[in-house]
């Protein structure tokens, strides 16, 4: 009787770690990464990565991986983004993003990581999420205990979106931690076509344009975008802060998911170039009658007085 019960411990022992070990198994295989190397880390001198921080949940990081060249004189200027559709990771954007935090920046945006190959399917992101990625910077870069302690320049922040994350952006656009606004293939709504948004976006009245403080610049697609009509009446309203409505004509989709973010990826760099580095240089895209942009073959630029006045 002994020897049967001890052979039947030993088998329900064995049955157990047997159990247990397929259990692990299916949980490791189940485990998705949490970093990811983008198009060799694009195209800038630091090369990036995409990254989840166990620190700020439903965002997703594009950084450059080496950080030791960054310190409290050489900082990394920010860019915070919303995702088109209000989708909650930026899946359709990740190339253009990556490529943007190669050049010296640290992205934060909206919403989960992108696996390879998946689209997102789940619940909306919100306006609150940018907030939360400006308090997240903020806090990274004064924790001694952070990676990032003394790298984010925190005082050159761009908020930025396509399409329902721009509306986002707007939304937020009072927030006097930005240094400049960055709406791409997005556009208030005014009461005329308020009934064609798609429901859950965030809708704030054409007034919302005079809470604005900062610089501003529209990416948009050209007349076949379907925001064009709602970003380009933005546009002819502001009068009080410097601002300009760039158009290249690939329609709503824009240029993200092209290598390195395609044309979209050239002319927002430049802007956040000038406007959180002081790159003169860059600036030579936006200012003058003859500016770069102007010649480059696709592109048309508006702008106001107080754009060209900008430094």
């Amino acid at each position: 009787m002994k020897v049967k019960s001890f052979l039947s411990a030993a088998f329900a022992a064995t049955a157990l770690m047997a159990v247990g070990a397929v259990s692990m198994s299916f949980t490791m295989m189940d485990e998705k990464p949490t970093s990811r190397v983008v198009e060799e880390g694009g195209t800038g001198p630091y090369k990036a990565v995409m990254k989840e921080e166990p620190t700020l949940e439903a965002h997703t990081i594009f950084v450059p991986q080496d950080l030791s060249a960054f310190n409290e004189k050489k900082a990394l200027p920010v860019l915070v983004w919303g995702n088109g559709a209000c989708n909650n990771s930026p899946f359709e954007h990740y190339k253009f993003l990556n490529e943007i935090a190669s050049h010296g920046y640290i992205v934060v945006a909206t919403g989960f990581m992108p696996q390879e190959g998946e689209r997102y399917h789940g619940p909306m992101s919100t306006t609150e999420q940018q907030i939360e990625a400006m308090d997240w910077v903020e806090q990274q870069n004064a924790d001694k205990n952070s990676p990032y302690y003394g790298k984010i320049d925190v005082k050159n922040i761009c908020v930025a979106g396509m399409s329902c994350g721009g509306l986002q952006t707007l939304f937020n656009c009072a927030d006097k931690r930005i240094k400049t606004l960055m709406i791409c293939n997005s556009g208030l709504f005014n009461q005329e076509n308020a009934g064609s948004a798609v429901g859950g976006m965030p809708m704030p009245p054409k007034s919302k344009l005079k809470e604005i403080h900062s610089s501003i610049i529209y990416i948009l697609g050209g007349e076949k975008d379907i925001a064009y009509g709602n970003g380009m009446d933005d546009f002819h309203r502001i009068d009080h802060v410097p601002a300009c409505a760039t158009n290249f004509p690939v329609g709503h989709g824009g240029t993200y998911a092209q290598p390195h973010g395609g044309e979209f990826s050239v002319v927002a760099l430049a802007w956040l170039n000038w406007q959180l580095k002081g790159d003169q240089q860059a600036a030579k895209m936006f200012k003058g009658a003859d500016c770069e942009l102007s010649k480059r073959e696709g592109w048309t630029i508006e702008k106001n007085d107080k754009l060209e006045k900008l430094k």
